[in-house]
């Protein structure tokens, strides 16, 4: 394997490890401040045991830190290209699906833009 195979191996396998939507539930859970397991369990409607297993892993790769205080665990980004590339993605994908909805693009035609701010009418 030559050395680009090797980076190629390595992107893959970090992009890899977001290819599963509640590790994306996850970081947007907490991509604004450190939460704890349950928190992060209420805000993405899984199970516990689910969501330990997704932090583990998403841990393991270099994604999330965390820290113990007491008996919680914390959890926040480690990793916040990972969190930039992932709300880019989704913002993207986002829009892409509402330009594809009719009711937006007529809604559009009927509401025209805000006037800029010192625009003489």
């Amino acid at each position: 394997m030559n050395e680009i195979d090797e980076i190629f191996g390595e992107v893959a396998q970090y992009f890899s490890v977001m290819s599963e939507p509640t590790r994306l539930k996850i970081i947007h859970a907490i991509c604004q401040a450190e939460r704890t397991v349950t928190e992060i369990v209420e805000a993405t409607g899984s199970t516990q045991s689910n969501i330990s297993r997704h932090l583990n892993l998403m841990h393991r790769n270099g994604l999330l830190s965390r820290r113990r205080e007491g008996n919680q665990i914390y959890y926040q980004m480690a990793d916040d290209t990972m969190a930039e590339l992932c709300r880019t993605a989704c913002n993207r994908i986002a829009s892409r699906i509402d330009d594809r909805r009719p009711m937006k693009r007529q809604l559009a035609k009927l509401m025209p833009p805000p006037a800029r701010r010192g625009a003489r009418a």
